[in-house]
Parts: C-alpha cells; structure tokens; sequence
C-alpha cells in the first residue's frame, strides 16, 4: 500500500463567483478575488487499495463531518477526472478532514477540492511520466469546485475565467476571524445556489456590477484606501445575498445572529473610523480581515463584542479559537 497526503487552505472572496457561463465545466459568469486563509485548511490523504472502486471516509479532525452521498460522488468523480488525465487505473482509498467547521460559509469546499486535486496528482505523477504546472492544477481543481483553483496560492489571487493567478499590492499581509453565528449544515449548497440565482431578475446585471467592484477593489489596494475597500466589498456581499433573497423561490443565509454581528461592526467602523473589511460566503457566518497594523483594533473588537457570545475562528493570538 503506497499513500500520499496534501493540505490546503480555504479562500474568503472579496469579489464573487456567483452564477456559471458553462455548469458543466465550472467557467464563472464573473471575475473573482480573493484572500488565501492559510490558517483554515483541508487534508486530503490517498492510499491505493485493492477493491474494484475508490473509496471515501472521514479523516481524524476535531471538526468530523460525513459527506453526503451526493457530495462524496462529487468528490470521488474529482478524483477518477484527475486519474483519466493521467491514464491512471489504480484505485484508491480517500480520506479528507479540515481544521475548521465544514458546509456552513468557511469555503470547506474549496480547501477540500484543492487538497483532492493537489494529492491526486502527486499520486498520477509518481504513476506516470506526465507533470503539470500549478496553474494546470489549480484549474484542473476548479472543475471539482471553482473557487477551489484560488487555493494554490497565498495572499490576493484573481480567477478571470482562463486567467488565474496572485497579485501583489502594498497591502501584503492580512490577519482574519471568521465568527461562527452558525455551524449547522447548510439547507442550499453553494452548487445549488448556483443555478438558483439564475431566476433572479438582479442576475442580469450582475456581471457588469462584479466588474465593476472589482475595479475599485483592485484601485483601493493600489492606493491603500482601507475604508473605501471596506465600502466596495460591503456591497459585493450584499449584492450576492440579495441575489439569494430574490430567487424564486427565495432562499436565505442569514440567521438572527448574522444580522447582529453584521450591525457590531458597522456600529465600530462609525465609533472608532476605522475597522475589518467585512464579507461573507455562501453561509451565515462573517468573515472579518483587518490589517496587520490593526491588531489591537482587532482584539478591542472582539473583547467588546463577539467574546462569550460565538466561536471565533481567527490567525490573531488571543482571540477565540485561534487557528495559527
């Protein structure tokens, strides 16, 4: 039995894939931009076994999960695309686990299709002659999950459809908490809300709006404008669940305590003129990145309003669960 393992981190979006030009081939209806968070991640481990299938089963994590039937086909069909690639007839035992909660707005399904892609071609290559650059891989992925191929590089990364890679600005190093308002599985997968958002008359626009946002998100780390960059990525994320709120049927993230945090920080950016950039995923839960010369901004905020109250996932010492 010869075994392989890979780890890979989940990305935060400041600009959303929502909605695809081909669903068959994951290519998005828009651009994207994201942050790389390399402290939430996923580990993929693959062992060649001697049944007559490939296999799925949870790894060890303090956050176990069991894949649904249809997510674990998903997966396991990831897997065999990679191995058709490489002509590839071994079979394979699979085993995945992340460091964080899975299927509630962390983005476990990038981290954990980058991870399966990233194993499944150490394996195929060790069992061929054929090599691939990290750009190959990364778009490879996206076919499994298509914010996945924005998790093989660290820091900025923007996916315009065939174009796919890191960008550099200034603002180089960004420290994040993610807070937990809900980790229960979610009602409508992101794959779903895929299609679903496709009924919805703001849909139509969307692609001009994206470009847009991104322009100004890409201008406001040139410049280093913190609080405009906060405004541009305010507005995406509402953008994209307003999109959720009038499909038909209608369908919705948010829980009590969405809302609430949500109002904590634009409560804090008007006391203090200064604060997170603040998003959120397909999921209730909301994702904070402050800069790096923010980190005492960072625990005031969190000592006066999310400590006791919800499970914080962050990279900063000293606050909630720290995931460094």
């Amino acid at each position: 039995m010869t075994s392989w393992t890979a780890e890979k981190p989940s990305n935060i979006a400041l600009i959303k894939y929502m909605g695809k030009k081909d669903k068959e081939k994951n290519i998005p209806s828009n651009s994207s931009f994201s942050w790389t968070l390399d402290h939430l991640t996923s580990k993929v481990e693959l062992q060649t076994h001697a049944g007559d299938s490939d296999t799925w089963e949870p790894g060890e994590s303090d956050f176990p999960f069991e894949m649904s039937p249809l997510g674990r086909e998903k997966f396991l069909n990831h897997l065999q695309r990679v191995k058709d690639l490489f002509g590839v007839k071994e079979k394979f035992k699979v085993k995945s686990a992340n460091n964080f909660p899975a299927d509630c707005g962390i983005a476990s399904s990038a981290s954990s299709f980058a991870a399966l892609t990233e194993v499944a071609f150490k394996a195929c290559e060790d069992l061929s002659t054929k090599k691939f650059s990290t750009k190959e891989k990364a778009m490879m992925s996206a076919r499994g999950s298509g914010s996945s191929c924005r998790s093989f590089w660290s820091g900025f990364v923007l996916w315009e459809e065939q174009s796919l890679g890191p960008k550099d600005f200034a603002i180089d190093s960004l420290n994040h908490m993610v807070v937990i308002v809900g980790g229960g599985a979610k009602k409508v997968s992101s794959s779903l809300a895929h299609k679903k958002v496709e009924s919805s008359l703001l849909f139509k626009g969307r692609a001009e709006r994206t470009s847009q946002r991104l322009e100004k998100v890409l201008g406001n780390l040139t410049s280093g404008n913190w609080e405009n960059l906060y405004q541009v990525v305010w507005a995406e994320f509402w953008d994209m669940h307003a999109l959720f709120e009038t499909s038909e049927p209608s369908f919705s993230y948010f829980l009590p305590g969405t809302f609430e945090v949500l109002e904590k920080t634009r409560n804090f950016w008007e006391e203090k003129g200064d604060g997170p950039v603040v998003t959120m995923d397909a999921g209730p839960n909301v994702h904070l990145l402050w800069r790096s010369d923010q980190k005492d901004l960072a625990l005031e905020f969190y000592n006066q309003n999310l400590k006791g109250h919800w499970t914080t996932l962050s990279n900063i010492e000293d606050i909630g669960f720290a995931r460094v």
